[in-house]
């Protein structure tokens, strides 16, 4: 195992993990900057065997899209074949839009991912640095989970064709330059769609566990926020605890380190909420397309599996999982946004409890900084699409809701049709 992992570090070595900004981005990012370079997407490598391999992924993930996109327009016959063309496309084109998006605010994300390197960022108790843990065990174990998802389906997909009763049928419906239905072609054909397809498939779920990176990241930001707040009373009596609390705003060296600490948390706080509405800001676009894209999927993709549990157990779990992966997707998308809304209004809360009761609201402006921070947090910081929809986990019920009604109207006109 030791070897392995040796392996697969030296293998996945990029620059941007040379140009970190500290250990805490590292434990949230690395296995993303990893896992990003190996599948050809990464920004931050520019030597030149590596962006000959990069524009290759790229014309690869491309030439497939446009393949697929050709295959519906001439090949694709019925409502079965039409919703699994639909599948296969919709989400390659939402994920290539969110791609693009994000490197056209690549300054934006970088900014994110160094936050933690603030000099008002403090991990300096147990718990807070527990915290920092805690988050990044939880980003770690959601990318385990959406990586095993994610290529659990694609195995099935590699499976179903071998399996089925067509000959020389592919992964995906596409349309290639050339006929491959002869025993000798077959093989070429079947080996360059299986690359093709586990490119843009890793291309989909990297784009994914970037997201969750920042979310999760903006999220760990928050509650280490919140508790700094919520104790700032027991760190700065650190070196004078015996003194009482009540005495505590007669002696000059604590109220001085107390404005001072106070002072450098609401920057802290200023800087997390700049960071988390220019994440609002670029992502309001992509996510309504998501939302939309989601919902014909969930739609689509349930029809497939319904029709298909007669017909072919290898294709039904196919697009269970398929449905499974879409669902997760989302669910994590909405979760982590509600979770940021959730969290932000924390601070307003953490700061309440802070011990300002104890005499140094009388200090020179500290109840005004106090109530400011609170007038801040209690408006709540949501992540929206489109300006339209809340992402959270409301919106996301109310769509699952809205794709099963969609769901249930295909089937009926699918039963109606099959019995004219």
């Amino acid at each position: 195992m030791g070897h392995v992992k040796k392996f697969w570090k030296k293998l996945t070595h990029t620059k941007a993990l040379d140009q970190c900004s500290g250990k805490l981005e590292m434990i949230f990012f690395e296995s993303v900057y990893r896992i990003t370079y190996l599948a050809g997407l990464s920004s931050h490598d520019h030597d030149v065997l590596y962006l000959l391999y990069s524009n290759m992924v790229k014309l690869t993930i491309i030439l497939l899209v446009c393949g697929e996109v050709w295959y519906s327009f001439s090949d694709a016959s019925g409502l079965d074949e039409i919703a699994a063309s639909i599948n296969s496309t919709v989400i390659q084109f939402i994920t290539i839009y969110r791609y693009k998006n994000m490197l056209n605010h690549k300054n934006i994300y970088n900014k994110l991912a160094t936050a933690m390197k603030s000099p008002y960022f403090d991990v300096s108790t147990k718990k807070r640095e527990e915290l920092v843990n805690y988050w990044a065990r939880q980003n770690q174990k959601y990318l385990k989970l959406l990586l095993t998802l994610g290529n659990c389906t694609l195995i099935a997909w590699y499976i179903y064709p071998l399996v089925d009763e067509l000959d020389y049928n592919l992964i995906i419906g596409i349309r290639l330059p050339f006929k491959y239905n002869t025993p000798h072609r077959y093989p070429l054909a079947y080996m360059l769609v299986v690359v093709a397809f586990a490119y843009i498939s890793h291309f989909v779920m990297v784009t994914d566990l970037i997201m969750q990176a920042h979310l999760m990241h903006l999220l760990c930001q928050f509650t280490v926020l919140a508790d700094c707040f919520e104790n700032i009373l027991i760190d700065c009596q650190n070196g004078l605890e015996n003194i009482h609390r009540d005495e505590l705003i007669y002696n000059k060296k604590f109220c001085a380190k107390y404005m001072r600490r106070l002072g450098n948390l609401v920057e802290q706080h200023k800087l997390i909420l700049r960071n988390t509405m220019n994440l609002r800001d670029t992502l309001s676009g992509p996510m309504l397309g998501q939302l939309a894209a989601s919902a014909t999927l969930i739609c689509f993709v349930g029809f497939q599996t319904v029709t298909t549990i007669t017909e072919s157990i290898a294709k039904c779990l196919m697009s269970f999982l398929f449905l499974g992966y879409n669902a997760f997707e989302l669910y994590m998308l909405c979760r982590w946004s509600e979770e940021i809304t959730i969290q932000s209004k924390n601070v307003g809360e953490a700061i309440y409890y802070s011990g300002w009761e104890f005499g140094v609201s009388l200090l020179p402006g500290v109840r005004s900084t106090i109530i400011f921070v609170m007038a801040r947090a209690s408006k709540p910081l949501v992540l929206t699409a489109g300006g339209m929809y809340n992402l959270s986990l409301t919106s996301y019920t109310t769509l699952v809701k809205t794709s099963y009604s969609a769901l249930t109207v295909l089937l009926r006109f699918r039963h109606d049709y099959a019995f004219k």
